[in-house]
């Protein structure tokens, strides 16, 4: 397996975890999207949208992260990434999907740049903009998970699952940014255990050779 990544990119950080989890080795190849590598020719044959990440895994091509993991789902059922109950994978994909499909695209790198370079914000009114939509996407998040009693040490259950693998990229940039976490003790307290695993650590980006 080959994956495309940049260290900082919180989806291609999903897929780090994922593949730690269900315990695969992979190649790392390396698309710096603060120089624009994701904009070349060659890139773009390798994925038309330009984004990261993207994982080779022989001649299987797939982009997308949520559609990476459900694929190594399928491929490598074990370890489980989604409970074994229907209603318990629909909450874990519900969760994560309030994650990668609700506060992840209105704060990605090329829509902070489209903000200061076409919308003309300032850069504190671009970080207003991260803050306002991580924090109360967060908020949202920390209320599903309190009011289900199937929320355990992880969000569901005791298990990783993709819930956790969205969660904590999306709290190392929210510290990153400097949001207010405090009305989310649980997304927290989740977020922390999680880093206890391996997993999960060897995943962050200040592990990862291209990290700066």
């Amino acid at each position: 397996m080959k994956l495309h990544g940049y260290f900082r990119s919180s989806a291609a950080y999903r897929v780090r975890i994922a593949l730690n989890l269900k315990g695969l080795a992979y190649e790392q190849a390396f698309v710096h999207l603060q120089k624009n590598i994701q904009l070349s020719a060659d890139f773009a044959k390798l994925n038309p949208q330009q984004l990261v990440p993207a994982l080779e895994d022989g001649d299987t091509l797939l982009t997308q992260s949520l559609a990476i993991m459900e694929y190594l789902e399928e491929t490598r059922p074990e370890p489980a990434l989604l409970p074994k109950d229907a209603a318990g994978r629909a909450r874990v994909r519900a969760l994560a999907m309030a994650v990668a499909c609700e506060i992840h695209p209105l704060n990605n790198l090329r829509v902070l740049r489209y903000l200061v370079r076409e919308m003309e914000l300032s850069e504190e009114k671009k970080n207003q903009w991260y803050r306002h939509w991580v924090e109360t996407g967060l908020q949202a998040l920390e209320a599903m998970l309190v009011s289900d009693p199937r929320t355990g040490s992880f969000c569901h259950g005791d298990k990783p699952s993709m819930a956790d693998i969205c969660l904590v990229p999306q709290i190392a940039n929210a510290k990153r940014f400097g949001c207010d976490l405090s009305a989310c003790p649980t997304v927290m307290r989740i977020n922390d255990h999680c880093l206890t695993v391996a997993a999960f650590a060897n995943a962050a980006p200040e592990r990862q050779p291209d990290a700066e």
